[in-house]
């Protein structure tokens, strides 16, 4: 079992469950203090590599995934990972990918849909999931088979 996130690292959101995962915007600097195990980049183009391991979900800016079922997965691959590792979710800014993302891993964890972003913006970022599309991804999110992860 990995040491988890200290407290007083930057972009760290506590689920219900006690699952704590970062996370940042990938154009500031890397934050001192412990790295990532593993990692959910949500970029529309590939990421660069990083010492370690890492999942790239396609998913451009402002917009939601272009593999819904993929994205669930990795989400879902996050939030099981959490239980034990230092998981890192990042988009460019670390606001609308990201908090979209949180949102999602947090309805996993127990977070009613409904309450998924308020939660985010309450414990991660006042200005998480960023556009009423990502808004209404969270909302069904796990609602349907797309979402399955």
């Amino acid at each position: 079992m990995t040491t988890p996130w200290p407290d007083d690292t930057p972009g760290l959101l506590c689920l219900p469950s006690g699952r704590r995962l970062r996370g940042r915007g990938l154009r500031r600097p890397v934050p001192e203090g412990a790295a990532p195990t593993y990692g959910v980049y949500l970029l529309g183009k590939r990421p660069m590599e990083t010492a370690w391991e890492a999942r790239w979900v396609r998913w451009p800016d402002f917009r939601l995934p272009s593999d819904r079922a993929d994205a669930a997965a990795a989400l879902g691959d996050a939030w099981e990972r959490a239980a034990t590792e230092r998981v890192e979710i990042a988009c460019g800014g670390g606001q609308g990918r990201t908090g979209t993302a949180l949102a999602c891993i947090a309805v996993l964890d127990g977070v009613p849909r409904s309450e998924a972003v308020a939660y985010v913006r309450a414990h991660y970022a006042p200005r998480a999931v960023e556009t009423f599309w990502q808004r209404r991804y969270v909302s069904h999110f796990g609602a349907d088979a797309t979402h399955i992860g």
